[in-house]
């Protein structure tokens, strides 16, 4: 039984998101699996990528084959470059913890452009929505001596209340003869 780690599409037309997956080569693409790796969706800016690193390496060490686009994946991860270094220590030219220094270093870094890039696509999107929409009007910040001097015109509008009610009556009484 020769075993693939392949991409099994997912979501509806047009949108289309994958599952990483292990699977029979001979199992149709989006049919029975053995294992859930990962998930990839192509559609985000950058591209969102999960995978498990560890089940991905456990499973190209069993000698499972890639297809070229998850290939491209766990190159991307690091799961490849792990291997590398795995075999560095086989040969005894790295020892185990330099071997994890390393890759964590790599990983690190490879995390942080992916956290710059959407930054920039974030502040892309922002200069757009501006430059379509414009600036939001400012709104008027409330100060704390605000409440105070509201109660001194509530003391003030109180006989103008009563005339509001008088003239509200009069404009009743000229709806009511009108009609």
């Amino acid at each position: 039984m020769s075993v693939k780690i392949r991409l099994q599409r997912k979501g509806r037309k047009k949108q289309p998101y994958y599952h990483i997956v292990i699977a029979d080569s001979r199992a149709p693409r989006d049919g029975r699996f053995i294992e859930k790796i990962g998930m990839y969706n192509p559609l985000t800016v950058p591209a969102t990528i999960e995978v498990d690193r560890e089940k991905a390496f456990d499973w190209l060490m069993k000698g499972a084959q890639p297809t070229d686009t998850t290939r491209a994946i766990l190159k991307l991860n690091g799961v490849y470059y792990k291997k590398h270094l795995q075999r560095g220590v086989a040969k005894g030219a790295l020892t185990q913890e330099a071997a994890d220094k390393l890759l964590q270093e790599w990983i690190d870094g490879k995390e942080a452009k992916i956290e710059t890039r959407k930054a920039k696509t974030a502040e892309a999107a922002e200069a757009r929505r501006r430059k379509i929409f414009g600036e939001a009007p400012a709104r008027p910040v409330k100060e704390e001596e605000a409440p105070v001097v509201e109660e001194e015109v509530k003391e003030e509008e109180a006989p103008a209340d009563a005339d509001n009610t008088e003239a509200t009556a009069e404009t009743t009484e000229e709806k009511t003869t009108e009609e």
